[in-house]
């Protein structure tokens, strides 16, 4: 494949190239080095959320230099370029954490500005932590423009008086240490040896199971968003998809031909049947949306529904995405998932090949126990569930992974933030049996839709992750644990019912028969609703007052723009 293989006039960097009125602009390109042929060939943009603020991000800058390497070696003219992550790791258990889900759309409003801006023809995005995977994702369906997604790949676990250990284990010392059961020496020792390399977290956390979520939906190569973040088999992946970037380009592959309503199915089938993170529920409607395509909370936990759960990963399991990746990779779990009938194989994905044709030479490894047959899985639903009731009619979400008591009542105990509710439990001022409820956490209320590991991971460490329930219009973690409820909606600010609620109403949470109610009446909730006053907004300027001014619900992803549905032009046809 060589740059005349491309018809210039049809790809988007012709308005910085192409004729005598671009000489200027060119002027740039020679100044930074590159040659006439190099300003001739298509420009693709290879993104990298790369940073200083974790160890999920620090990897990428090395293996973009990889990518740049297989896009010239394609005949490609290969342009860098960095934008933000915020690490929920960190940004986990204070204010910070408003920022986490909000930067999700910075990421991919600042990848479509720095495209369009420079008129790059295609686009590799790198990405490491939570928010950064679908940021980059919903970038590639909004833009249009042929494109693959790598991840950065996981931490390797770390060991601790000899067990296998992870950054979910730190959380929940902390709630160990609150109660005696934990020595300072020992929480000092474990956090020193809990993440031991580069990478996101170990287990089927939010970005592990977003890694996941990108490999089934077509959008990364076979076997890429397995592979740990220090193995040097990465550079291959790297290398490849910056070969294969340049083929989409030549044979017009773009992310809406992959990213259709059968790969949403599929991507919320491993989502089931790992036991993932509760935000691929908010995540893959965010996707959806770029798309044009519809597909809400309610339809992803359908799929969540009649999923069963196979995987037998951390939080709720023994393994970690290492192991996985080493039992044989995410192409593993999908095989078993396609072979029994629960993906579609007809979907196409970024090899230019379908979902099938990607899976035919897999072979079943009966040599490990990280990965059930789907016809033998360890629960016969999957591992998170979709609920809904006068509490939630616009739906909620649990992780059921590893809970052995899926159905929960008790009187609520209301705070109107996760602050006041993470000091009770700190305190232990609260009580075997009630519903924690933590509200004006929403996307609007928040603002920023905050995790609240910090509170669950408390409890968990308290041994009382099976003896109450939590319920928040915010999130949790992929790491959560217990019998938490996220993403109830409507939410507190806009007058959902959870705002409603006062302390002794009694909630019950049934994962079997996917409810979430509380034992008022239509009249009595309608009643509280007269009185309700809407709680103002303390951001008054600035990025969270944006955000609050513009997003939307939970159940439809919470993003702050109509999406594919309302597009005139997409970019890729400018």
């Amino acid at each position: 494949m060589d740059a005349r293989t491309f018809d210039k006039s049809r790809l988007p960097s012709r308005h910085v190239t192409e004729g005598p009125k671009r000489a200027p602009h060119r002027s740039y390109y020679y100044a930074m080095g590159l040659t006439s042929d190099q300003i001739r060939q298509p420009f693709v943009g290879v993104a990298s959320c790369w940073n200083e603020a974790a160890p999920c991000n620090i990897a990428l800058m090395r293996q973009a230099q990889v990518v740049k390497k297989g896009v010239a070696h394609a005949n490609g003219t290969p342009r860098e370029f960095c934008t933000i992550t915020v690490t929920d790791g960190i940004a986990m258990g204070h204010q910070g954490m408003k920022s986490s889900l909000v930067s999700r759309e910075v990421i991919a409003d600042s990848v479509e500005l720095t495209m369009r801006g420079h008129c790059y023809d295609a686009l590799v995005g790198l990405a490491g932590c939570d928010k950064s995977l679908p940021g980059m994702m919903m970038a590639m369906c909004r833009l249009n423009v042929p494109s693959i997604f790598i991840y950065g790949g996981s931490i390797l676990p770390g060991t601790f008086k000899g067990q296998q250990v992870t950054v979910q284990d730190v959380f929940e010392a902390v709630g160990l240490h609150s109660v005696g059961n934990m020595s300072d020496e020992d929480l000092e020792e474990l956090e020193q040896v809990a993440c031991p390399s580069a990478g996101a977290c170990g287990a089927q956390f939010t970005a592990n199971t977003m890694a996941t979520v990108s490999e089934a939906i077509g959008l990364a190569l076979p076997y890429s968003a397995g592979a740990p973040a220090p193995y040097e088999m990465r550079d291959q992946f790297c290398m490849a998809a910056g070969e294969m970037v340049m083929e989409l380009l030549a044979r017009e592959i773009r992310p809406r031909d992959i990213v259709t309503r059968k790969a949403l199915e599929n991507a919320a089938t491993v989502v089931a049947a790992s036991g993932g993170s509760t935000n691929a529920a908010l995540h893959l409607p965010a996707i959806a949306s770029e798309c044009g395509i519809e597909f809400d909370l309610f339809d992803v936990a359908e799929i969540f529904r009649k999923t069963p759960y196979i995987a037998d990963l951390k939080p709720g399991g023994k393994y970690v995405a290492k192991d996985m990746f080493e039992a044989g990779g995410i192409p593993l779990l999908m095989k078993t998932l396609l072979d029994h009938g629960f993906m579609h194989g007809d979907c196409m994905t970024v090899t230019g090949r379908s979902m099938a044709e990607n899976l035919e030479n897999v072979q079943w490894n009966d040599k490990q126990d990280v990965v059930y047959a789907a016809n033998k899985p360890i629960t016969p639903t999957g591992g998170v569930v979709g609920l809904k009731g006068n509490l939630a009619p616009d739906g909620a979400i649990v992780k059921v992974a590893g809970l052995e008591n899926q159905k929960f009542s008790g009187p609520a105990r209301c705070f109107d933030h996760e602050e006041a509710c993470f000091e009770a439990v700190t305190n232990r001022n609260y009580k075997e049996g009630e519903v924690l409820v933590i509200r004006y956490e929403g996307p609007k209320g928040g603002p920023g839709m905050r995790e609240m590991l910090a509170t669950t991971a408390a409890l968990y460490g308290q041994g009382m992750g099976d003896k109450v329930a939590l319920i928040t219009d915010g999130r949790f973690s992929g790491a959560t644990r217990g019998f938490c409820i996220g993403h109830v909606g409507p939410e507190a600010a806009v007058g959902g019912p959870i705002g409603l609620l006062k302390d002794g109403d009694v909630i019950t949470i049934d994962a079997i028969e996917g409810t979430l109610d509380v034992e008022l009446s239509d009249e009595e909730l309608e009643e509280r609703r007269k009185a309700w006053e809407a709680p103002d907004n303390p951001y008054k300027s600035g990025v969270l007052w944006k955000y609050a001014d513009q997003v939307g619900a939970a159940r439809t992803g919470a993003v702050t723009h109509p999406g594919g549905k309302s597009e005139v032009e997409c970019y890729a046809n400018v």
